[in-house]
């Protein structure tokens, strides 16, 4: 709902504040910290970890609202995301939470087997308080244990401003996955509400899956996204949406929410501070540094709204092992791995790529995308959808 007129406005206000549930709030379920019995409650991988007889238990807690995101080229778009708030305690949720939208949202890791508890609060939006926008947490190509954990709103619930929903998950199969948010899906995923997710083999956390051809010395996660401008400058200043759909261009393309030279910007606790919240939105750079004769997996998925990309790594040959979360071997164990120097994602795909940097020379070498116009920052050239792989 937007464009509307400012006593529309007040009134849907009114109108919402009448109809919040009396109970909403802030809840945390999670068995590590429910059952004083627990032990070995650790934070790993910014998750909270504990075992409780056989099972394996991880719990998060990420929280939906709104902030703000500096693209290369110095402009400061408005943004929806996620934040983490694991471990925070829930009566100061929404203070922390206020204008800080991550860009990617969180990064969730887990153990296959594990029993994964993830909460999801909804803070109000700071800068738009005219919307009052639930959210869910959609775990793309995941099979769930039942519709209403699924996060599509028609069979699932969505979690409304000042309240909260844990999601259970049992994670039955390794690979690389992503999350986002599934209400008004177009709008809320071009507004920045789009994750890293992967699941380790029981094999060993130094494996893609449980198959010993799939080793690694050293993993990076790379999702592909990209931001419209006038789309989000249309929702920051209330102008309406419908018409922008069909006409959507995202002409800033990113690599875990930054675009290039900001990619390999060693800044995470201090880049860039939105100026309008103080508050670190894009904390993750895409920088790939490795040893030469190492084995290195790149976990990349796209969830670009708009585009399909091409990437290519001159130089370097990538090896496909799995794609949408999948090993690529046959029933009969044949491998299905293939080389090559390209390849193309669209929204909602991801692949698991083993660099062999053995026999590689030392130097730098370029991630980047093959479309020309996918290498700006909006108008600026030499940008976008890029990032450094260094050999020593």
């Amino acid at each position: 709902m937007r464009g509307k007129s400012f006593y529309t406005v007040l009134f849907l206000c009114f109108l919402f504040l009448g109809a919040l549930p009396a109970g909403a709030a802030v809840k945390v379920q999670c068995p590590c910290l429910d059952d004083p019995a627990a032990e070995n409650v650790v934070t790993a991988n910014g998750n909270i970890e504990c075992n409780i007889g056989p099972r394996e238990i991880s719990c998060k807690h990420v929280i939906g609202g709104d902030g703000f995101a500096i693209m290369a080229d110095g402009t400061e778009l408005y943004t929806f995301g996620f934040s983490d708030g694991t471990g925070i305690s829930p009566d100061v949720v929404i203070a922390n939470a206020e204008h800080n939208a991550q860009q990617p949202a969180p990064l969730i890791k887990m153990r296959e087997g594990t029993e994964f508890y993830l909460t999801l609060s909804t803070v109000p939006m700071a800068e738009r308080p005219d919307l009052f926008d639930a959210h869910t947490v959609h775990f793309h190509g995941f099979p769930n244990a039942a519709p209403i954990f699924d996060g599509e709103p028609m069979a699932a619930i969505a979690v409304n401003g000042g309240a909260s929903l844990t999601y259970y998950y049992k994670v039955p199969t390794p690979g690389t996955y992503m999350y986002h948010c599934h209400v008004e899906a177009t709008e809320h995923m071009q507004m920045g509400m789009l994750g890293n997710l992967y699941v380790t083999p029981l094999l060993g956390p130094s494996f893609a899956y449980n198959h010993a051809t799939t080793g690694f010395d050293i993993e990076y996660f790379i999702q592909i996204i990209g931001f419209d401008p006038d789309f989000h400058n249309a929702n920051q200043n209330i102008q309406l949406l419908p018409p922008l759909f069909a006409a959507m261009k995202d002409t800033y393309m990113m690599l875990n929410g930054r675009g290039y030279p900001d990619t390999v910007d060693p800044r995470t606790n201090t880049f860039p501070a939105p100026l309008q919240s103080g508050k670190v939105s894009q904390q993750v750079r895409s920088l790939i540094t490795a040893t030469s004769g190492q084995r290195v997996l790149l976990r990349i998925s796209n969830l670009s709204t708009v585009h399909f990309s091409t990437i290519t790594i001159p130089g370097i040959p990538m090896t496909v092992i799995g794609k949408d979360a999948m090993i690529l071997r046959s029933a009969g164990d044949q491998s299905l791995y293939y080389t090559t120097n390209t390849l193309t994602l669209g929204g909602g795909q991801s692949v698991d790529v083993i660099l062999n940097t053995a026999g590689i020379a030392s130097g730098t070498y370029f991630l980047h995308t093959t479309l020309l116009n996918e290498l700006s920052n909006n108008t600026e050239d030499f940008g976008g959808l890029m990032t450094e792989i260094v050999i020593n």
